[in-house]
């Protein structure tokens, strides 16, 4: 098993420039699927979770080449209309082919996606937007058979919690419905407007992209278009966490600052300076960390659960105690005992972590629970005293890409033991 080891105690300093987001490469993919000829995604990240869709992709009978971080997907003769479960089992988003599928098809047949186990992330939402679309579907033993009538039915969709994934799902199946869709509570995330913009480009209709209400009026047909996929928010706040959390000087560049509206915020809450020039970020942070009075994880524009692991990090080494709240997940401290092994001082209840800050954190072997659990732990290593191992890094690959060259090219002293996945073959 690969794993990061970390000699910690080196102050970061320099800059990098931000990855495409995987969060909005992923339904981006899942949307060419559905359109007609061949697309081009510029700004692709090289990560596990975009190699498992772009598997996906090739199941239905996609074609597919990779030109660096450009990817040109072939739909043109692509019917397929099931996942095959190990696939499905690779993440979670997965399920973000439901509604492309539906919609290019009219059939669908996958199983309960896998993923991080953060807790229960479940699909009735993602269910309810199809049922209420016109789709049929027949759930036995977690394997899913769904089905429409000739065309999806335009409608009105209303979520009881903003769901990124569901709205996402609801968009790709209503872009080709017949009538007009319209999404009430829909979430509001940057990765949304992406995925809106894309398809519009397309020929789709959708208004709102980025609004709690978006309408959207269906057309009869796709076609392929170039795009290219916005810089990764969750992982920019990373690398920006590492500086502060080594009391460092970095600029991260090709970001949308607004983006980054709900976490800026809070790094000068900790007395960090940032400052905003363009589409860079730059931090410079003090010897000495403040607290977090208190942060509040919350749907966009708000704190995002994504960057809820790392910043924890930041809290085990600031002046003072720290809360922190978890509203999205319920099972997203996983991280905590792993920390506690380094000398953290963290108490749990419920949703609630309560953080006393330490003057250090000391090396120790840890195993990354989850994807962003997995980014905290290489983060209290770049500052821990002594060596850090955290192994189980196949998750930290999901969501970061070149994770260990970049923070090398800040400084940190981390190396990867062994190759933990392979890419798609260049052509």
């Amino acid at each position: 098993m690969a794993s990061f080891v970390i000699n910690g105690g080196r102050r970061l300093s320099g800059s990098l420039v931000a990855q495409g987001s995987k969060n909005s490469a992923l339904p981006i993919l899942a949307a060419t699927y559905l359109v007609s000829g061949k697309s081009v995604i510029h700004n692709c990240p090289r990560l596990s979770d975009v190699e498992s869709t772009i598997k996906i992709l090739e199941n239905l009978g996609c074609k597919i080449e990779r030109r660096g971080t450009d990817l040109v997907i072939d739909s043109s003769s692509a019917f397929g209309f099931e996942i095959p479960e190990d696939l499905m089992r690779e993440m979670r988003s997965s399920v973000i082919f439901l509604g492309a599928i539906l919609a290019k098809t009219g059939r669908a047949v996958i199983s309960t996606p896998g993923g991080c186990e953060i807790g229960l992330r479940p699909i009735d939402l993602h269910l309810f937007a199809m049922r209420k679309l016109g789709v049929t579907i027949r759930e036995e033993h977690g394997r899913l058979e769904c089905s429409v009538n000739k065309r999806l039915k335009g409608t009105k969709i209303t979520l009881t919690f903003p769901s990124v994934g569901a709205t996402e799902n609801a968009i790709l199946a209503s872009s080709v419905s017949e009538g007009t869709t319209t999404i009430i509570n829909a979430a509001r995330e940057p990765e949304i407007i992406d995925l809106c913009n894309f398809l519009n480009k397309c020929g789709a209709k959708i208004h709102g992209g980025g609004e709690s209400i978006i309408v959207i009026e269906g057309v009869k047909k796709l076609t392929a278009t170039e795009h290219s996929v916005i810089c990764d928010r969750i992982a920019a706040a990373t690398y920006l966490f590492a500086g502060a959390l080594t009391g460092g000087d970095i600029s991260v560049k090709n970001t949308v600052p607004a983006h980054l509206g709900g976490i800026l915020p809070i790094l000068e809450e900790t007395g960090c300076e940032v400052s905003v020039r363009c589409n860079e970020i730059r931090l410079k942070a003090p010897l000495k960390l403040n607290r977090i009075d208190k942060l509040i994880t919350q749907p966009y524009p708000g704190f995002p659960t994504d960057a809820q692991a790392p910043i924890m990090t930041l809290a085990t080494v600031a002046r003072g105690t720290s809360v922190i709240v978890e509203n999205i997940f319920e099972s997203r401290f996983k991280h905590v005992p792993e920390l506690l092994r380094m000398g953290a001082r963290i108490r749990t209840e419920g949703r609630v972590a309560v953080v006393d800050g330490v003057e250090r954190l000391y090396g120790a072997s840890v195993v990354s629970p989850d994807l962003r659990g997995g980014s905290a732990l290489v983060l209290a290593g770049l500052t821990a005293i002594g060596v850090t191992e955290v192994s189980g890094i196949k998750h930290i690959d999901r969501g970061y890409e070149e994770f260990e060259k970049n923070l090398c090219m800040l400084n940190a002293d981390i190396v990867r033991t062994k190759k933990s996945y392979g890419n798609t073959k260049e052509k």
